[in-house]
């Protein structure tokens, strides 16, 4: 199964439009957001082509492929427009001899993780940056931002396909990749 992550949309149409196409384009099986992504935030410029009824839309026709995590700027009201799963707080998925422990990183994160056992990953969005830790008993991986990446960082998303995580940019292009199979990053 091949799944495509992205997270922090921060209600940018134009972006999530992008972000749609890159789904098409990576023939992906199912798409795992991992939060915010309506508003913008008071600590956030509005992103390019803020539009959130335009995400609500956008997503929507996609519904049957999307799982969702709760971001800190999803609120009731937001399940309200969308048509899956918005509120909850974390995902686990069983990975063969791991799990993968989705969520948006506001009550878990890289220095607070959840109980993790070896091999385990934690996969949160939440910093707007791209990133890939070895933590020893755990992996930490994030996709970074759709709309709004911080620290000089690209718009973009990862791909997770058995045992190989490739992080691109909205234009597919590779920036960096993991295979779990080896050791080193």
């Amino acid at each position: 199964m091949k799944w495509f992550i992205a997270s922090d949309i921060h209600g940018s149409a134009y972006y999530c439009e992008k972000m749609i196409q890159a789904f098409d384009r990576e023939k992906a099986d199912r798409m795992l957001l991992l939060g915010d992504l309506l508003y913008h935030g008071p600590r956030n410029d509005l992103p390019e082509g803020y539009d959130p009824k335009g995400v609500i839309r956008l997503l929507n026709e996609r519904r049957e492929s999307i799982l969702c995590v709760r971001g800190n700027c999803e609120a009731e009201v937001d399940q309200m427009v969308l048509e899956f799963s918005v509120m909850a707080d974390y995902c686990v998925i069983c990975a063969e001899d791991r799990i993968i422990y989705a969520t948006h990183g506001h009550l878990f994160g890289e220095d607070d993780p959840p109980a993790l056992q070896p091999g385990d990953i934690l996969l949160c969005g939440h910093t707007h940056v791209p990133k890939c830790v070895d933590h020893g008993e755990y992996l930490y991986l994030n996709p970074g931002s759709i709309s709004l990446p911080k620290e000089g960082s690209y718009r973009g998303y990862m791909t997770i396909t058995d045992d190989v995580i490739d992080w691109k940019d909205l234009e597919g292009n590779l920036k960096m990749s993991k295979d779990l199979r080896r050791k080193h990053i």
